[in-house]
């Protein structure tokens, strides 16, 4: 069985890397449905209540996007790797077009900065929300548009046929990244091979810019085929899911960051504050203290739609008022989910660091690879079994827009409910069980495992309870 799925899979593997042009015509025809949905629609009027799928082109558009698109892709990187970013994106395919065609500068080193995936995702979310996306076709193309015109800038000025945005700047290169970790697949590569090749083969342009001969993880490989077989060492291979997550993915603040702050934190936020009763408390507690205090400038709605949504004529406008209490709910939420979380993964690490073999008790502190303490290390280790529940929470985020789409159609989801918490609860557990199994590398006694389990445990415990009321109680 293992055998037939290692070579079904380099079959797979050799057939898109023999047939890399019909790829690149299947990439143009999504490049031509991508732009025609971004760009009629925000050229189109408002449609009535009377719209459907069927009938308007801005909501099948908004279907497309936020139903369909942006949920299912999520679901593909854990199951595909980052197949969507090899062989379908249409923002990726057009920055190594402008690549190819550009001025070929060097890599800036401000663009190398680690911190761009979080920064970035954080930025696009916030502004997301702002200016209502997954409900005006304006607001879509001001996000979506924005970051396809700024990737072909960045195409067009840097690198020589590559994916320079998608390495580096892309809003959710870091998400994308994470969640391949999980895929049970591969590209492995055999340095003995790569160094011994037995036949010459013809250089290839990784374009996502991965440093093939060293590549241990599926993270950063967009999964396009171009180095199958590449001499000899490089093969698309089944694995366990778990594998690069255990085995080989140390983390680091960034990514820790995203992980604790950015996707479990900030985006619940971003999905919840238009839900919740505490918004309108809020709001209503800081709008009575500027009127009485004769300050009236934060209840105008003149806003231009590109910095807080604006559409008067479906008397739909924020405030400046609502844009900040938007802004202090995702930020508080970011803080008071992330922060607890981060909490018990530094406490946990803390406890697993305190079994540090005997050997090494007397010598000085003992460091990994990249230098860091390994307590931190540990940390940032533990963050990464995290991954999971981070992937699903966006998922189910999403999907919220899915199903209130569903329901404008007239389509009855009476099991919605259960399965997100079906889903919720199996993410949870198998980060759990990801945590667990990261904790024994480091030679800890079961009795400091199950501590620092129970630690980080209860550090998802405002995950939930967040989840809980977005589904239930609100």
């Amino acid at each position: 069985m293992l055998h037939a799925l290692r070579s079904g899979a380099t079959g797979f593997a050799n057939f898109l890397r023999d047939h890399a042009r019909w790829l690149r015509r299947l990439q143009w025809i999504i490049v031509g449905f991508y732009l025609t949905l971004l760009v009629v629609p925000a050229l189109l009027p408002l449609p009535d209540r009377t719209a459907s799928v069927f009938n308007s082109l801005t909501v099948f558009a908004q279907f497309a996007f936020w139903g369909v698109w942006w949920p299912f892709v999520l679901l593909s990187m854990p199951l595909l790797g980052r197949a969507w970013c090899g062989w379908f994106c249409p923002e990726g395919m057009l920055t190594e077009w402008a690549s190819e065609h550009g001025q070929g500068h060097a890599i800036p080193r401000w663009m190398r900065w680690g911190g761009w995936p979080f920064v970035a995702f954080s930025l696009t979310t916030i502004y997301g929300q702002l200016v209502s996306v997954y409900q005006y076709p304006l607001a879509v193309l001001a996000v979506l548009g924005g970051s396809t015109a700024a990737a072909m800038v960045v195409g067009y000025r840097y690198g020589r046929s590559k994916r320079v945005w998608c390495k580096y700047l892309c809003p959710v290169n870091g998400v994308f990244q994470l969640l391949a970790k999980l895929a049970p697949w591969h590209y492995k590569v055999s340095e003995d091979a790569w160094r011994h090749p037995e036949r010459r083969t013809a250089a290839i342009n990784c374009a996502p810019l991965v440093p093939l001969r060293h590549m241990k993880g599926a993270g950063d490989c967009h999964m396009c085929g171009r180095c199958s077989d590449y001499r000899g060492a490089v093969h698309l291979t089944p694995r366990s899911p778990e594998a690069e997550v255990v085995h080989i993915a140390q983390g680091d603040n960034w990514q820790t960051a995203l992980i604790v702050f950015g996707l479990m934190g900030l985006a619940v936020g971003a999905f919840l504050w238009s839900a919740s009763p505490w918004f309108i408390t809020i709001k209503q507690a800081e709008a009575t203290w500027l009127v009485e205090h004769d300050i009236y400038w934060p209840l105008a709605q003149n806003a231009p739609w590109f910095i807080l949504t604006h559409y008067p004529d479906v008397n739909d406008s924020f405030s400046w008022l609502d844009g900040q209490v938007i802004l202090l709910f995702i930020f508080g939420a970011a803080l008071a989910v992330g922060g607890p979380l981060y909490g018990s993964l530094w406490m946990a690490s803390r406890l697993l660091r305190g079994a540090r073999p005997a050997a090494q008790c007397t010598g000085p502190a003992v460091h990994d690879a990249k230098g860091a303490p390994v307590g931190r290390a540990n940390l940032h280790r533990l963050a990464q079994g995290l991954i999971p529940a981070a992937g699903v929470g966006v998922f189910l985020g999403l999907s919220a827009t899915t199903l209130t789409l569903l329901h404008n159609e007239g389509v009855s989801t009476p099991w919605a409910t259960a399965l997100r918490f079906i889903l919720l609860g199996l993410a949870l557990a198998w980060s759990l069980r990801l945590v667990w199994r990261i904790s024994a590398s480091g030679g800890a006694a079961l009795h400091r495992r199950v501590a620092a389990l129970a630690l980080v445990a209860a550090g998802t415990l405002p995950f939930c309870v967040a989840w809980l009321m977005f589904f239930v109680i609100w």
